[in-house]
């Protein structure tokens, strides 16, 4: 499974890099605001346009999304192409985001325009990163019209049926793979029982169909916990926020094994290998 970042500072991207932990970007216009906001304080001189175009070069080849903020056909089309034209030249990169349904309520009469957006720019060799996925049929779907990427929800799916039952909850606050029981039945979203379940239908889906040339990208990752089981349900990519990426080599035993080995250091094998030991 490849490992992207959920980021939009480049010192958080940088190191990941550096960690040998990155194969991707994920992006959005909030947290892009927020970087430039930060190192304009700071005195940078910049824009959103000139510090897109470092995050690029910083990342190289590797996939960088970057997402459409209208909610119609038209605006998807005109703002994809120009994102495309504007930010690929920098290092052949670019996935445009697009959300598999833009509406923003019960009654719109667009729900398709973001599968007929995903068309257009993907007949046009302009790879999609199809992003607000919740069912395994908007991700079949989005993957029918040509998305490189569907990006499932993970985290805002166990939101979502823990709102459906009114129970409180903390945004970091693991939620089992398998659901949760309340009066004898598992709660679900029409019979999902979890984000990391959302994947493992999806995964079974694409199997099963024979879908080729689209990943699923797990997405809104809160946990290391969550990364792991996502990895086991099937997931080609997880994005993560630095903070879990930052956590996923932590253990208490392994820090304690470390402390002993340190104490256990023999003098003579330090010295063969070049380390420097202080007297005892």
């Amino acid at each position: 499974m490849k490992v992207f970042i959920d980021s939009a500072k480049i010192n958080e991207i940088r190191q990941a890099k550096e960690w040998g932990m990155l194969d991707g970007v994920t992006t959005n216009p909030s947290l892009l605001k927020k970087a430039v906001d930060d190192l304009v304080k700071k005195g940078k001189k910049l824009d959103i346009e000139s510090y897109l175009k470092q995050i690029l070069k910083a990342v190289g080849k590797k996939p960088v999304s970057l997402e459409v903020v209208g909610s119609d056909y038209d605006e998807m089309i005109k703002e994809g192409l120009k994102i495309y034209k504007i930010f690929n030249g920098v290092s052949k990169n670019v996935y445009v985001k697009i959300p598999v349904n833009p509406c923003l309520d019960g009654s719109c009469s667009k729900a398709t325009d973001g599968i007929r957006a995903i068309k257009y720019l993907s007949d046009r060799k302009i790879p999609v990163n199809c992003t607000l996925i919740f069912t395994p049929e908007q991700a079949l779907l989005a993957a029918k019209a040509g998305a490189k990427f569907v990006s499932p929800f993970v985290g805002r799916e166990d939101d979502y049926i823990r709102e459906m039952n009114r129970i409180q909850f903390g945004k970091e606050e693991y939620y089992p793979a398998k659901g949760v029981k309340k009066l004898k039945k598992i709660m679900n979203d029409n019979g999902i029982v979890s984000g990391v379940d959302l994947i493992k239908e999806i995964r079974e889906l694409f199997d099963i169909q024979k879908v080729k040339g689209c990943e699923i990208l797990a997405a809104s990752i809160r946990n290391t916990r969550q990364f792991r089981e996502v990895a086991i349900a099937g997931a080609d990519i997880a994005t993560l926020p630095f903070s879990v990426m930052g956590n996923l080599l932590s253990h208490p035993k392994s820090e304690e094994g470390m402390r002993k080995f340190t104490q256990d250091i023999v003098p003579e094998y330090a010295k063969l290998v070049g380390l420097k030991v202080g007297k005892k």
